[in-house]
């Protein structure tokens, strides 16, 4: 992987008495193909999450109030985890085309959404230069319940891992 692809910036901190995490990193792709993998269910199907987890459910209603649900499956790799479900359902807040998409989700592990619901805010920015596209991922955790923390804890690797798997995808679909 050449530099250009590697995350160029990743910091984490708190915001309001919560977790930040901001990621940006730089595509070989148009922001309008890039825009359309993180707003087509069934190219996000493809790339969405961390490795070891498959997409079964989403949809994208893309739209300011509109609905994202997606649920991550975890796959073999992930030992006892495997088969475990964890559900997203957010509002979009701001949808402005091959420009910024941000949306207000709740998180939670399958059977235990009250102790597990992660309350979070996520806004991407895309800026297209020289046909290339920079993604700017600021993720913010606002809320978490008891047993969240390994979730919120995990936040920064998932996210560098979700942006690695775009890039694959967004590679193959050249």
């Amino acid at each position: 992987m050449d530099n250009q692809n590697k995350p160029i910036s990743a910091e984490g901190g708190s915001a309001s008495g919560g977790k930040e995490v901001v990621l940006e990193r730089v595509y070989d792709a148009s922001s309008e193909r890039v825009w359309q993998a993180w707003t087509d269910p069934e190219m996000l199907k493809q790339w969405w999450g961390p490795q070891n987890v498959t997409i079964p459910e989403c949809e994208v209603d893309l739209k300011v109030g509109g609905k994202f649900y997606i649920v991550m499956q975890a796959g073999e790799a992930m030992g006892p985890y495997k088969g475990m479900l964890w559900p997203m359902l957010a509002e979009f807040t701001v949808v402005e085309p091959h420009s910024k998409l941000s949306f207000a989700a709740q998180a939670w592990t399958e059977g235990q959404k009250e102790e597990t619901t992660i309350d979070q805010t996520t806004e991407v920015t895309f800026t297209e230069e020289n046909g290339k596209t920079k993604v700017k991922v600021r993720a913010t955790i606002y809320k978490a319940g008891p047993g969240a923390g390994m979730a919120a804890e995990g936040m920064q690797y998932g996210f560098t891992q979700q942006l690695e798997k775009l890039n694959a995808f967004l590679t193959v679909r050249k």
